[in-house]
């Protein structure tokens, strides 16, 4: 995985996570989302977005998006990921 990808991955989440320690709801659905976009097949995540934003160019930006990391990034790399997202999920805000 390209650092800067990486660190913008970690980033966001981290972003995310830090904005809602406050809201103890937003942590699974931030979550999941995570994991979708990591794991998860392209249908299945746009399928997860529309349930939170019903833009067409929201969900076509989305589908680039994954369909641009899950080819760029190797299942090794998906896998370093979650394991970083993993630890940024175990924090006690979360």
């Amino acid at each position: 995985m390209k650092p800067a990808a990486c660190l913008a991955l970690l980033g966001s989440a981290w972003l995310l996570i830090s904005l809602a320690s406050g809201c103890c709801d937003i942590c699974p659905a931030v979550q999941t989302a995570v994991y979708e976009f990591l794991s998860g097949p392209s249908d299945e995540y746009i399928s997860y977005v529309q349930n939170y934003q019903s833009d067409p160019l929201v969900l076509q930006n989305a589908l680039a998006l994954k369909q641009c990391v899950d080819g760029k990034l190797t299942e090794e790399d998906k896998g370093h990921a979650i394991s970083a997202v993993n630890k940024i999920f175990s924090d006690p805000l979360c």
